[in-house]
């Protein structure tokens, strides 16, 4: 799907630290367990609405949160995981799952984060929450909690979000218009509790269709701004007005205006139990249902930036003379999902001598009802650009082209995921631990899938003739087949822990997950029956664990590597506006090394310092060019792009006493590729943050963040129109126009939290 094609996300270490994640209050700093490694999800220097993707070493296949033991969204390929989740006061504790414990209870090897709700308590307790910026963001958000009588537990929360972004986008009030409201009962037993909880969203949120601005490639690897458009405080997007597409469902051609395809909003009902046995056998039971009739969202992408001459025919609207000038081949793909879910997860723990066994089981069912209309115009290079219109050799005019040609998606089926698992720690001696676990899962999938090639004009139900690979003239109809597997997916870990004495251990682990094609691998041309093969993400690491009154550090060396990657991409030819949609399938291996460390060398004083060296590469990667004149693209042994090889984190903290606290957050990301080839890099970044909190007294604490302190305003992510740029014509794109994603600007927040 065409998700996060043109946004940054922040892209955090690949560490692997083994141990359990701690839960604690809901905080912008979670913790990710194992040696009190601070994460810092929630600082996410592209994006302020979701926590950032801590990376292990391969492209992210979501971000991966739960909420109450369950996946907070199945996916997030159509139903975004921002618009139905926030980290708000409905949240009574959040933590990380590592990719251990990950693999095993979800069969995907990640970070998670796992948060769970305040389910209430028996006194009066109440939370409200308020922030601000310099841009005039509005946030707050509001929790009751208490008991009814003695066996009753309520809870309630409302979370409103009215952000206008970082600049005025003219066609709507705000970048991110979000409501999430939460209300919740528990019936409390002797031994146990049942919790039943609703909760609402609606979001509305603009996304990459304003994430997304142009800037002179100097070819160093850095980017200058172009004169009278500074990046992040400028709309690329137009001001507004209508624009015309073909429903990719129909053909019909039909209207619709900028910011009229953002509508999100889930209705999600969750039962929650637990009980203990008087045998101390405890079991967690949780189920969800969840219904996201409009799951909608808005992308736009670019190519490549030219001058246009009298000789193109573009004119800006109302206008006789032909515009003469920079500008942009840009596009546009409007989604349209409905999803349903209906999740079961149960886990029953037994703690015995020196054993912690866990059994658990998962049945999983998701709907999908999904699809995408593309369509493209050409812009002018400018803030709040103009989309030209083309004067035909025919005498017509047109603004809007290409309609459906640039991966229009369609799918319409369910995936469902039957697994059983089970882990144990075993103390084995006081030094040695030993931590495994195995998963067994039944995939079932039948889904709707279109496996033609798409072109102008392409819509179901149309009738298209083309030339097939052996010169034949074939015609077929455009309608859906039916795709109909049964698969057994599996996943196995297994980490030993050896402490010589109390301040150096030894800490070894290797972990394995299988998975086959997922329905929305299938929204676009889809895998063939000869390329629908199993992916194997296999996962080993081992290093040295050191500890003692002011230093917690551990050292490993990880390899990860990824078989049979599904990727949709959209290549442009180099230089000019013609792109076509491919299918690609590729490997990825990562082999890397990092060493983290909590330092205390004196009371108040926290550092969290980690170094992480990788070499992340495409391994069987190779694109048929479907341009005249650009050579096939073997990217075999390529640095994958938008992953750094060094990345460097530095948290130092400073407890003042018990109500002030000053902190800092620095993230150095070294060399990124920004194209396949690996012609173009961008040099390596600074992702700053900073700040205050103040705890005034019990019922009061105020925080100020800075964001981007050191004002970077460098471009990220890749860029656009350059996939297929060969390094021999590297050069030639010196002091050269392109289009890009770019890091949030500097930006001043101001919090506020009354308890109750």
């Amino acid at each position: 799907m065409k998700q996060n094609l043109t946004t940054l996300t922040a892209i955090a270490a690949f560490t692997l630290l083994p141990a359990v994640a701690m839960a604690k209050e809901n905080t912008d700093s979670l913790s990710a367990g194992g040696n009190g490694e601070e994460r810092n999800v929630m600082l996410n220097a592209s994006d302020a609405t979701k926590p950032r993707e801590i990376q292990i070493g391969l492209p992210s296949e979501d971000v991966n949160v739960y909420e109450n033991g369950l996946p907070t969204v199945y996916s997030s390929t159509v139903h975004q995981l921002a618009r139905h989740w926030r980290s708000d006061a409905s949240l009574g504790t959040v933590g990380l799952m590592n990719p251990m414990e990950s693999a095993i209870k979800t069969g995907n090897i990640a970070y998670s984060v796992d948060s769970y709700s305040n389910f209430g308590q028996k006194e009066f307790k109440a939370i409200f929450n308020y922030r601000t910026n310099t841009f005039g963001w509005q946030n707050f958000d509001f929790n009751v909690s208490g008991g009814i009588g003695e066996k009753w537990l309520y809870t309630a929360s409302i979370y409103q979000n009215f952000d206008p972004g970082y600049f005025k986008v003219k066609f709507t009030d705000f970048s991110d218009r979000t409501q999430i409201y939460h209300a919740g009962l528990t019936r409390l037993f002797n031994r146990g509790k049942l919790s039943i909880l609703y909760k609402f969203s609606k979001s509305n949120a603009l996304g990459s269709m304003i994430n997304n601005a142009p800037f002179i490639y100097v070819g160093d690897g850095s980017v200058m701004e172009i004169p009278g458009f500074p990046l992040g405080t400028t709309s690329y997007a137009p001001i507004g007005g209508e624009f015309e597409y073909m429903d990719v469902l129909d053909g019909k051609m039909k209207k619709g205006r900028w910011g009229d395809f953002t509508d999100n909003y889930a209705h999600d009902l969750t039962a929650h139990f637990d009980y203990r046995f008087s045998n101390d056998y405890k079991l967690d039971i949780n189920a969800k249902f969840m219904r996201a009739p409009h799951a909608d969202y808005c992308d736009f992408g670019g190519s490549s930036i030219f001058e246009t001459t009298a000789a193109d025919q573009l004119y800006k609207p109302g206008e006789d003379n032909p515009y003469i000038g920079l500008a942009e081949g840009r596009r546009t793909w409007l989604h349209a999902g409905k999803v349903t879910n209906a999740l079961l997860t149960a886990e029953l723990n037994k703690s015995f001598a020196n054993h912690d066994l866990r059994f658990g089981l998962n049945e999983w069912y998701y709907h999908l009802d999904y699809s995408s209309s593309s369509f493209q115009w050409t812009g002018t290079v400018s803030p709040y650009p103009d989309i030209l219109v083309k004067h035909n050799s025919d005498g017509t005019l047109s603004q809007f082209h290409g309609f459906n040609e640039l991966s229009p998606e369609y799918t319409k089926g369910y995936e469902n995921k039957s697994a059983i698992y089970i882990t144990d720690n075993w103390q084995i001696t006081p030094k040695f631990n030993l931590y495994f676990g195995g998963r067994l899962e039944y995939y079932r999938m039948s889904a709707d899938q279109i496996p033609y090639a798409r072109y102008d004009g392409f819509h179901i139900g149309d009738t298209h003739t083309y030339t097939d690979s052996e010169g034949n003239m074939t015609t077929v109809k455009i309608e859906p087949h039916r795709v109909l597997k049964n698969k057994l997916n599996y996943a196995a870990t297994i980490q030993g822990i050896y402490n010589f004495n109390r301040h150096l251990g030894l800490t070894a682990d290797a972990t394995v997950a299988t998975r086959y094609p997922r329905i929305n691998e299938y929204a676009g041309t889809g895998p063939t029956e000869e390329q629908y093969k199993r992916v194997t993400i296999p996962l080993i690491r081992g290093g040295i664990t050191y500890r003692n009154n002011w230093v917690d550090l551990t050292s490993m060396v990880t390899y990860i590597a990824k078989s049979n990657n599904i990727d949709q991409q959209n290549v442009t030819k180099p230089g000019t506006t013609q792109s076509k949609t491919t299918l690609l399938i590729y490997s990825i291996k990562t082999l890397g090394w990092t060493t983290s460390a909590e330092i205390h060398p004196f009371k108040g004083f926290n550092l969290h310092a980690l170094l992480t060296l990788q070499k992340p590469t495409y391994d069987n990667y190779f694109i048929k060019s479907p341009f005249d004149g650009v050579p096939d693209l073997n990217a075999n042994g390529n640095i994958v792009k938008e992953i750094p090889q060094i990345l460097i984190e530095l948290d130092p903290s400073y407890q003042l006493n018990d109500k002030l606290r000053f902190w800092l957050s620095f993230r150095y990301f070294g060399k990124t590729y920004a194209n396949l080839t690996n012609a173009l890099f961008f040099n390596g970044r600074w992702e700053t943050f900073g700040g205050i909190n103040w705890s005034v007294n019990k019922h009061l604490d105020l925080g100020c963040t800075v964001i981007n302190f050191l004002n970077e305003k460098g471009a990220s992510g890749t860029i656009n129109g350059a996939e297929l740029l060969s390094k021999e014509d590297s050069g030639k794109y010196k002091n050269y126009y392109m289009s890009g994603s770019y890091l949030r600007p500097f930006t001043i927040e101001f919090s506020a939290t009354l308890k109750f």
